[in-house]
């Protein structure tokens, strides 16, 4: 089976596998990194990291138009269900789920998560998702480094996707300690670029991972996707 992660740019990912397309953070209106456009995707799922403004997106809309499930923490689907939204699964921290694109754990994340209205967003997550081929990849969302990676590495991971950003999120150098605790066989670079305040060279960063790491690192353009 072939499972294709596609970087739409900011922290807004799509992921195709068995059968079903994802769509991670869905910020595509306001973006300055997105070359496509809300309208343009159909996903049977939405995934949402957090309750800030470039994560929720145009998740509402999307979700309405399409018809996709919402997941997220229990707050940030009670917030969906209040804006209209008819299908969403609600999860927390630890907590994991059988979907039919596979098992998806939702992960710790050290970050805020307040909604765009100002509504609690609970606590922000990354997702640790086990595909049906039986594939590991972790999306870490908006994050601090934590010590914790050691043991979501532990799982055996075939992909990471780490911000790198700075500021928000860990740095260049943060990342690459985390990938030194998760371990991976891949990893690629996001939540970088979108403005001057997380501008980063990934280039010089993926250097820095390759020589200090068995890891492969994949810088995508915007729109550019990673098959595995």
């Amino acid at each position: 089976m072939t499972n294709k992660l596609t970087w739409f740019g900011h922290a807004v990912l799509g992921l195709e596998t068995g059968g079903q397309h994802l769509i991670v953070d869905p910020f595509f209106t306001g973006n300055p990194a997105a070359t496509a456009k809300a309208e343009q995707v159909n996903p049977n799922y939405i995934l949402i990291t957090h309750g800030h403004g470039d994560h929720v997106g145009d998740a509402v809309s999307i979700a309405k138009r399409s018809g996709a499930t919402v997941i997220a923490n229990a707050e940030i689907c009670g917030w969906m269900e209040r804006q209209g939204v008819d299908n969403t699964h609600a999860q927390h921290i630890g907590g994991g789920y059988h979907y039919p694109f596979g098992y998806l754990k939702l992960t710790l994340a050290l970050h805020g998560s307040a909604l765009p209205d100002g509504a609690n967003g609970g606590n922000p997550a990354g997702f640790l998702l086990t595909t049906t081929d039986g594939k590991k990849i972790y999306m870490a969302g908006d994050t601090g480094l934590f010590g914790d990676m050691k043991l979501i590495g532990e799982e055996g991971l075939d992909v990471a996707v780490l911000p790198i950003g700075d500021n928000y999120t860990m740095g260049p150098d943060d990342a690459l300690r985390a990938v030194k605790l998760l371990a991976p066989k891949h990893v690629i670079p996001i939540h970088f670029g979108t403005w001057d305040v997380i501008a980063q060279n990934p280039q010089d960063w993926a250097a820095r991972v390759v020589k200090e790491s068995g890891t492969q690192v994949h810088v995508l353009k915007v729109g550019e996707s990673f098959t595995f």
